[in-house]
């Protein structure tokens, strides 16, 4: 007995050393995603949640790697082109960073447009995404459009000297803006000056006065410390930022249908991630802005309306430029959650 039983322990000892030593299981695909925030970014968090989720429900048939602070890339265009070659399967964009190859894009820029989260969550949560993902895999080579969220709230009026409480105050003040047509209008419009700066070199800007100003949601300019020099902040919220996740269009068609849905699922998660974190961490935000000095502004609806009615002729700027046809489709489903929305709050609110 106590030979039999050594000798079932010493094969028991072999067996496990042989599957210790194998090699694990490769994947049969890998997503590669690029973002250019820092680990402490609501973009990472949904990255995260996305890996787990498509790693875990494809049985390991999927492997998730994410590259913070553009490792992989240096910018919006050079990434996306890398997710066009194949090089990168899935990149998030801004607004801004995509309306090279895709201008009409720029019509979510439009200031004012959503009058709140709900409503710019109703929008990105129905037909209009499914319109615009097939107009751009049209127009933009293998770029497949996934989910619009958020990153980083609204964007605000943030200066350094002078508080901004009415469209006059923008006037002469140098603001931050990204290289984007509807970006830059929208500040010279108001009088003040157009500024492109690149993200990683917005903090010395502002440091050494090359700029005396962002529009930035409260997460972003705390997250990069951008409050050490802001002083000021304005909560005009003229713009919802919108993350725009975009795939290789032939990395998703080259999954198993299978596949593709877990994929497809794993962007509703993130997308529920990344909309949720910015309104959560801008509390604390808000009050490290305070502790640091910062005032915030909040304006009244005659101030609100003031900023709505000097920025009209966006819209005419827009239209000239690219069309009526991008405008007119936002509008009509903006209308659709409008109505949707107050026609809920007679029962709700009841």
């Amino acid at each position: 007995m106590n030979k039999q039983w050594i000798f079932l322990v010493a094969l028991f000892a072999t067996i496990i050393s042989f599957a210790l030593a194998a090699p694990a299981i490769a994947a049969k695909h890998t997503i590669k995603i690029v973002h250019n925030s820092n680990t402490n970014d609501e973009d990472y968090d949904g990255a995260m949640v996305f890996k787990d989720f498509v790693e875990s429900q494809s049985n390991g048939d999927i492997k998730v790697e994410i590259y913070p602070g553009s490792q992989l890339c240096g910018n919006a265009r050079e990434c996306i082109e890398s997710v066009q070659a194949g090089i990168l399967e899935v990149y998030i964009s801004t607004i801004g960073g995509f309306s090279s190859l895709y201008p009409e894009l720029q019509v979510l820029d439009l200031p004012y447009m959503f009058r709140d989260d709900r409503t710019a969550e109703c929008v990105f949560d129905g037909p209009y995404v499914d319109e615009l993902r097939r107009d751009v895999l049209k127009k933009v080579k293998n770029v497949r459009l996934m989910v619009i969220s958020n990153t980083g709230g609204w964007r605000n009026f943030a200066t350094v000297n002078k508080q901004i409480k009415k469209p006059t105050d923008v006037k002469g003040q140098k603001i931050r803006t990204i290289k984007s047509e509807i970006q830059i209008e929208l500040v010279k419009l108001l009088g003040g000056n157009p500024t492109g700066i690149a993200w990683p070199e917005v903090y010395t800007s502002l440091a050494t006065g090359v700029v005396e100003g962002s529009k930035n949601g409260i997460t972003d300019i705390v997250g990069m410390k951008f409050h050490e020099h802001i002083k000021y902040i304005t909560l005009d919220g003229h713009a919802y930022m919108a993350a725009l996740w975009w795939m290789s269009d032939s990395a998703f068609k080259n999954l198993p249908v299978n596949l593709r849905r877990v994929v497809v699922d794993g962007f509703m998660h993130l997308r529920q991630v990344t909309r949720a974190y910015p309104k959560r961490r801008q509390i604390a935000a808000y009050e490290e802005f305070k502790k640091s000095g910062g005032t915030i502004y909040v304006p009244s609806p005659a101030e609100k309306k003031m900023f709505q009615e000097a920025v009209k002729p966006m819209k005419s700027w827009f239209t000239g430029k690219f069309g009526q046809r991008a405008l007119t489709q936002l509008e009509s489903r903006i209308g659709e959650c409008e109505r949707a929305i107050n026609k809920s709050y007679m029962v709700d609110a009841k």
